[in-house]
């Protein structure tokens, strides 16, 4: 019965710290070093105190392997989860369309979505590239839109590291 226990406390352990690392990489890749700093020592302390247990019972039960890496996987999936619901981010988003240029316009402004529009001379015909700042809760609604107006348009997302001033300077 120790062995069950112990094999359910490293896989939950292993959730912690590996959650705890997968957050702290999204935040230290955000700029926010000190929090990714405070993160990482709590991430080494768990685990620390579970590979001492792993290590020393390991050799002779597969069943602890498998729950320290079935932690580790689980650990992995959470902390994506919830780095992606905790770390707000921003996305610039280019969409270039010759399709229905107003209503999808409308369609993004009727969102409370900003949006800039230029017109682009291609070698055959003219089109538009529409330009919106999203944040990553608006990001799918935006695609939906997106399709629902012209399902061939061409799209490109990026992260976005600083925004100053515009509609996010207007809105905070």
């Amino acid at each position: 019965m120790n062995i069950v226990l112990l094999c359910i406390e490293i896989f939950f352990a292993r959730i912690i710290d590996v959650s705890l690392g997968t957050i702290r990489t999204v935040i230290v890749v955000k700029g926010k070093n000190l929090i990714g700093s405070i993160l990482g020592f709590f991430e080494v302390t768990v685990w620390f105190l579970v590979v001492e247990q792993a290590l020393t019972t390991a050799s002779s039960n597969i069943f602890v392997v498998l729950s320290y890496a079935l932690g580790f996987a689980t650990g992995t999936y959470i902390g994506g989860i919830i780095s992606t619901k905790l770390v707000k981010s921003k996305y610039e988003v280019q969409i270039i369309t010759d399709k229905k240029v107003q209503d999808m316009i409308d369609k993004i402004r009727d969102n409370n979505m900003a949006v800039s529009i230029l017109k682009l001379e291609g070698k055959n015909k003219n089109k538009y590239m529409l330009y919106v700042e999203v944040d990553n809760n608006k990001l799918k609604e935006l695609s939906s839109i997106v399709k629902s107006v012209d399902e061939h348009a061409f799209v490109v997302v990026n992260e976005t590291m600083f925004v100053h001033n515009g509609y996010f300077g207007l809105n905070k």
